[in-house]
């Protein structure tokens, strides 16, 4: 059963599908993959040339979408002091 998130038309989710992982409708591609991607030095025209399927209209979403889902979050880091 395939579930679309309000607010964000072409991210949506199936357990069938790519684990559940959010995703960019009608690809296997996951908002995940997106964020690592751009993390990792690749920008959107690289993206765009990578997987035809992709607008820049996916992509901008996808971001929007993590951020959203990751607003009010926080890791706590344990700071270190060199002895």
């Amino acid at each position: 059963m395939q579930v679309q998130f309000p607010g964000f038309p072409h991210i949506v989710t199936d357990p069938t599908i790519c684990e559940g992982q959010p995703r960019i409708d009608g690809t296997r591609i996951t908002v995940s993959a997106i964020l690592s991607y751009i993390a990792g030095g690749l920008t959107v025209d690289d993206l765009l040339a990578e997987y035809p399927k992709l607008t820049r209209e996916y992509i901008h979403e996808a971001l929007s979408f993590a951020t959203a889902n990751l607003q009010g979050r926080y890791i706590p880091l344990r700071s270190s002091v060199a002895a």
